[in-house]
């Protein structure tokens, strides 16, 4: 194989097909061997009908004996090519009963599929392979999610769906360029990283895999510059008298790189810090990401003094003062809103490097980040603190104007706070006021600290394409409900009390009964008649879900504790009868009385949790 030599590549054409090109996406890679007076598309030797791999890889061309390569060529030249009706078709279709030949340049003109896998079979465009889908409720564009250009989502020749992803579409050019450039070890689903699935369906589809290292790892000295570390002084006075590039270990002269970029430093004495485990920031990180920290709070004239009302006094957005605070607390501060733009920077480096889908995120949340706080609307879903969520029920829920008042006046400490009082003068006024409370605390806030977040998503240009393609990064970015089960559900729940024997397998048979439809309840009707929660939320419950058995003909939920009471009763038919009598009445009656459940849970370490 030394002895070959590849500069005349461009001059012979292969020995299969007789074209020139040199085109390694479409033809594989072409390589010339004037030893033995040939050139060869990589895709045509596999592709070829009459020949197989009978030596080692490192014998003939790719472990095709070159015997064997002259006798298919002479095969293939009794055989007219059934496109271009040319001698030299040396690929058939694997059909028995289809006698098509042809070349492979021609065979891709007329979309046919060869199978990089297995006996390598191809197929002719009357026989090839296709892909189904189950129904036809797809929009009328999708993106093809590696180039992002619109697609329209029909499986074709040219357009392909991921197997394991149903929003996934795909043009076979890219993909095919995706497969040669990751290889057989990082060529996966662009949104769901699946790879044994993609994988069998790509090549059953005819996307040559190469069995090889991804080409960016195989570059030399690709990743050297991550290996060097800066270690210069940076900071506008520099006090070494040794000069900015001294850095001596364990003393005051060591260089401190900053903690968000890496790619500016300083001697530790030269900005007093104490040790090496001392948090530091370069000025350019730290007035990125505490930018938002000083913008002056925007001021509110009245449009006309001579016709201020009441209401106009009460809806004016209140600036309640703040005490000062000391250095060291605004330092607190501003480390745990930089903790914010870590967490975003983290998340967009995973994104545009492979990582895992993140899928923790809000709907909420992501739709801020998306479309902006001010076009996204908050749901009680979001709201964690249990007293804040007995407020906005107990507004939402007020049947009259004066029983809304009176909820109001209870309330008029809290509302003044946050700057949502109002007059009321109709019943309809506790929808602005639950969806003013709503805006406050679960985004106005936490403004800071989502500023914080945004900035670090903006690392490598991430938000800029997450507001450019919502829809795709939706199912990368959201978090999916994890789905109930008998097992599950059982799980969740904890025994408080004195347990009833009979009572606790009555209640493990009627899980089962739900999950199997014998039921007339679901695994979802069960939780919201406990916990208010038509899921389990990331966080999960607190206090955490739990059952008790007592002497009753019919079970109790208590949404405040979470708590479920299982009626003690003798025979397991009343039991099932008497379960989904309450729950679907229960339920039926809060719908129609417009009591929302609460989809909360009460486990709030910090305020900016709630919106991730």
């Amino acid at each position: 194989m030394n002895e070959n030599k590849q500069d005349n590549s461009k001059n012979l054409a292969c020995i299969f097909c007789r074209k020139n090109d040199d085109c390694p996406n479409k033809y594989g890679e072409k390589k010339t061997y004037e030893k033995w007076n040939f050139s060869v598309h990589y895709y045509c030797l596999l592709m070829s009908s009459g020949i197989w791999q009978r030596g080692k890889e490192e014998e003939g061309v790719y472990g095709f004996l070159v015997e064997d390569i002259r006798k298919e060529v002479n095969r293939a030249s009794k055989l007219k090519c059934t496109v271009c009706k040319k001698n030299g078709a040396s690929i058939g279709c694997v059909v028995p009963q289809c006698k098509r030949s042809y070349h492979l340049p021609c065979g891709l003109q007329k979309e046919c599929i060869f199978q990089f896998t297995g006996n390598f079979a191809s197929f002719c465009w009357k026989h090839r392979p296709v892909q189904v889908i189950t129904s036809n409720k797809y929009r009328d564009t999708f993106q093809c999610t590696i180039c992002l250009e619109y697609i329209e989502p029909i499986p074709t020749y040219n357009i392909l769906l991921s197997p394991c992803c149903k929003n996934a579409w795909f043009h076979r050019d890219c993909l095919q360029v995706q497969a040669i450039n990751a290889g057989v070890y990082f060529f996966r689903c662009t949104l769901c990283n699946n790879t044994d699935i993609f994988q069998k369906e790509m090549l059953r589809m005819g996307i040559h895999i190469p069995e090889k290292d991804a080409s960016w790892e195989l570059e030399e000295n690709a990743y050297q510059e991550l290996l060097q570390s800066h270690d210069r002084c940076d900071v506008r006075r520099c006090h070494c008298k040794k000069g900015r590039d001294y850095n001596e270990p364990n003393s005051k002269w060591e260089v401190k790189r900053c903690q968000c970029c890496g790619s500016s430093g300083t001697h530790l004495a030269c900005s007093t810090l104490q040790s090496l485990e001392q948090n530091w920031e370069c000025l350019d990180c730290r007035r990125i990401t505490y930018n938002s920290d000083f913008r002056k709070a925007p001021k509110h004239p009245l449009a006309n003094s001579t016709n201020v009302t009441v209401t106009d006094c009460l809806l004016e957005e209140s600036s309640p003062k703040l005490p000062r605070q000391s250095a060291g607390a605004q330092h607190k501060e501003l480390l745990r809103y930089n903790l914010y733009y870590e967490a975003g920077k983290m998340v967009a480096i995973s994104l545009v490097h492979g990582g895992t889908s993140p899928g923790f995120f809000s709907e909420t949340l992501f739709n801020c980040l998306a479309y902006g706080p001010e076009n996204t609307l908050p749901s009680l879903a979001d709201v964690l603190d249990f007293d804040v969520a007995q407020i906005i029920i107990k507004i939402n829920t007020a049947a009259t104007i004066n029983s809304l008042k009176s909820v109001v006046n209870e309330c008029s400490s809290y509302l003044e706070f946050i700057g949502c009082l109002r007059l009321i003068t109709s019943l309809n006024d506790k929808y602005t006021l639950v969806k003013d409370i709503l805006f406050y605390h679960v985004i106005q806030r936490v403004q800071i600290p989502l500023e914080s977040f945004k900035q670090g998503l903006k690392t490598l240009g991430v938000l800029e394409k997450i507001q450019t393609y919502p829809e795709v990064f939706y199912n990368i970015l959201c978090r999916k409900p994890e789905t109930l089960s008998a097992k599950s559900l059982s799980d969740l729940f904890t025994v408080h009390g004195l347990p009833d024997v009979q009572t606790l397998r009555f209640w493990k048979s009627y899980l089962q009964a739900v999950e199997d439809g014998t039921s007339a309840t679901t695994m979802e009707d069960i939780l919201v008649f406990t916990t208010g929660c038509r899921s389990v939320p990331p966080a999960g419950f607190k206090p955490p879900p739990s059952i008790e058995c007592l002497h009753m003909d019919f079970p109790v939920g208590n949404k405040c504790s979470n708590s479920l009471a299982l009626p003690i009763i003798n025979t397991y038919k009343k039991f099932q009868e008497n379960m989904d009598l309450t729950i679907k009445d229960t339920l039926r009656l809060e719908k129609e009385e417009g009591s929302p459940s609460l989809p909360w849970t009460l486990n709030v370490s910090s305020n900016e949790e709630m919106l991730l």
